[in-house]
């Protein structure tokens, strides 16, 4: 496995241990203690990273970065054949944004009777890697407003609403999107077209995540004895009929599609933090995944799908390699502004929300452009779940006293305390390959 992997399983594994360090607090009124563990803080698979990460990111895109008005969710999938290839070649999603992002941009502004130059929309776009199985299922999900600025004239812009897009024109744009995403990759050679057949070219093929991440694209299995076969699944009473899963809004086209039928209303600031906390989710979820009697994984979908199929089973291999397969590369950006939105927008200044003083005090930097504030752990837990950790039992206020990253140190004060002073036992990696072989 690349260095980048390897590393984000080593984390994991030491993720909210104590043995592996932690801050103390002390409580200013009745002198009791607390040890905070650290956390691994990668954006992989950590449920507890993940979720902390979500959090924060609602917390800005809502307080720093979206304008109140109204706004629309796009949501756009690919083909299976494209989500491998954007699997193995990431690179490849920042010029497929540009062109979703143009076209997009095109129907809302179409809407109007403003032209480019009088009118002005953004957005902001989630590169989301992973489906409800915790599969390779590379997606976007997009918050456009609602609307256009329009900017002629003096003073401050004015925001229109568009109306909602009819089945016409979604369809239209949905294969605007797929003719332009298709010469691009084909002229940049990733897509081989031939007598009217259009087909992958061949991948690296010094990339070993490589058949991990085409494997999890299409629920399969890579290594082991049911190399190739698709993953065991419990199916639970009677299939879906299609009408029930029909939505409103959403258009499909050679196995694309684009829904557009969430929307939040300008003065829905908790709908629309809601809305940012489920596009930025953590791939796996503690509250869906358990282990069976026989120690397999099995993970329960959010939603059961039209087949009937609730629960996916992975032996203990088969769950790593999913999990490896979710690990995004280094300086890989999951996120994009833009047009109003992007950081360097004219009129960005004009139309985001103003940041609000911390602790009273002014605002050193008024200028949107500026760095962004980051929201402690202390704060983000008392605004999403009320919960003050920095107040003791007794009334007193938390105060930090020191950290702690020696091992002799961290050894002695957690035998004092009664606590589990050594690591948990980790398997060899060579056992349990002979043990997958056997």
């Amino acid at each position: 496995m690349p260095r980048f992997v390897t590393a984000e399983f080593d984390a994991y594994l030491e993720c909210r241990i104590l043995v592996h360090g932690f801050m103390r607090l002390t409580c200013d009124t009745c002198a009791r203690h607390a040890l905070v563990a650290f956390s691994c803080k990668r954006r992989g698979f950590c449920p507890s990273c993940g979720t902390r990460r979500m959090h924060e990111a609602a917390a800005y895109l809502v307080d720093q970065i979206i304008t109140r008005v109204p706004m629309r969710q796009w949501v756009l999938s690919f083909h299976i054949l494209l989500r491998s290839l954007f699997a193995v070649h990431p690179e490849l999603l920042a010029p497929v944004l540009a062109v979703i992002q143009r076209s997009i941009t095109t129907h809302l502004i179409g809407q109007t009777t403003q032209s480019r130059n009088e009118a002005s929309t953004g957005a902001v776009t989630l590169i989301q890697r992973f489906g409800s199985a915790a599969n390779r299922n590379i997606h976007l999900h997009g918050l456009w407003l609602d609307g256009v600025y329009q900017t002629a004239g003096a003073g401050a812009p004015m925001f229109r609403e568009t109306p909602p897009p009819i089945t016409v024109q979604q369809q239209a744009l949905l294969d605007k999107i797929i003719n332009r995403i298709m010469k691009l990759l084909t002229k940049s050679g990733h897509l081989i077209e031939e007598e009217g057949v259009v087909y992958l070219a061949n991948t690296d093929p010094d990339n070993v995540l490589a058949p991990l991440q085409a494997a999890s694209a299409t629920w399969r299995t890579a290594q082991g004895p049911r190399a190739g076969r698709k993953v065991l699944s419990l199916q639970r009473g009677h299939s879906l009929p299609f009408a029930h899963t029909t939505q409103s809004l959403c258009v499909t086209a050679h196995e694309f599609s684009l829904h557009a039928g969430v929307r939040c209303e300008a003065h829905d600031r908790q709908g629309l933090e809601q809305l940012c906390r489920y596009i930025t989710r953590p791939a796996i979820s503690n509250e869906r995944l358990s282990i069976n009697r026989a120690g397999q994984a099995v993970l329960k979908l959010k939603t059961a799908w039209r087949d009937g199929i609730s629960h996916i089973v992975l032996k203990p291999m088969e769950f790593m390699r999913r999990l490896a397969v979710l690990v995004p590369g280094p300086r890989l950006h999951l996120t994009g502004f833009h047009g109003v939105l992007a950081p360097n927008a004219k009129l960005r200044s004009k139309v985001v929300p103003k940041r609000e003083p911390m602790n009273g005090q002014a605002d050193e930097h008024p200028c949107a452009h500026s760095a962004p504030v980051r929201m402690s752990w202390a704060r983000m837990l008392k605004r999403v779940f009320d919960i003050d950790i920095e107040r003791c039992a007794c009334g007193g206020k938390l105060k930090f006293v020191v950290m702690i990253e020696q091992a002799e140190v961290i050894e002695k004060i957690l035998t004092h305390l009664g606590l589990v002073a050594q690591s948990p036992p980790i398997a060899p990696a060579l056992r349990v390959e002979l043990f997958e072989a056997a």
